[in-house]
């Protein structure tokens, strides 16, 4: 992510607060959305690495002044409405007015328990590893407009491929709509100071995994 739903290494958003014995759902209309997303992501017409950046897309005040589904239903919004599943004028009147778009599947009864199964991300390699454990690497200094998967406090930092995780479908490519464009993922491992500063604990160190992509050699 790459704006204020990257909060990764900021300060000032207060302590993170659990609410004892929390339910699944606040609310009815929650378990609806998360319904509604589970829908939506089964006719492939979207996929959770846009819908991930549908959230992204909010604006700060709203990301941060919203509970978690209600930034789902937007989000969701959003990402119908810009593939042309549904129109402005039918969400306000809350009925269809014209033909469905045509879908290759839609979520059935039957098919529900199959909704909450993800598919693989795991591709075939296109290419061999640049990198090996115990390679020096730096990640690039990265702020694209879209969704990626670097962490904003990792950007511009020398770290150490510490394994490698396969090759994977790129989430910022499939974002955009750009298909799977496989590439390797490793764990890079960084030392605490080299992320935090020299406060930072002498014994932290933080593992993050990312594309082949986001790194180059040292």
């Amino acid at each position: 992510m790459n704006a204020v739903h990257d909060l990764g290494g900021m300060q000032g958003f207060g302590e993170v607060v659990r609410e004892a014995g929390e339910p699944a759902f606040h609310a009815d209309w929650e378990g609806r959305v998360l319904a509604l997303q589970r829908a939506v992501l089964y006719t492939r017409a979207a996929n959770l690495d846009g819908f991930r950046h549908a959230q992204e897309s909010l604006s700060a005040r709203t990301y941060l002044s919203i509970s978690y589904y209600h930034r789902w239903l937007l989000a969701l919004t959003k990402l119908t409405l810009d593939l042309g599943l549904v129109q402005g004028e039918e969400l306000q009147t809350g009925h269809a007015l014209a033909p469905a778009k045509p879908l290759g599947r839609r979520l059935t009864r039957a098919e529900v328990a199959a909704a909450y199964l993800r598919s693989p991300f795991g591709r075939n390699p296109q290419g061999s590893p640049r990198f090996k454990p115990g390679d020096a690497v730096r990640t690039k200094n990265l702020h694209p407009e879209g969704h990626t998967r670097l962490p904003r406090y990792a950007r511009d930092k020398v770290g150490r491929i510490e394994a490698l995780c396969g090759c994977h479908v790129f989430a910022d490519s499939s974002a955009a709509g750009m298909g799977d464009d496989p590439q390797w993922v490793y764990t890079v491992v960084f030392d605490g100071r080299t992320l935090w500063g020299e406060p930072a604990d002498a014994s932290l160190t933080v593992s993050i995994e990312a594309f082949e992509p986001y790194l180059e050699a040292c």
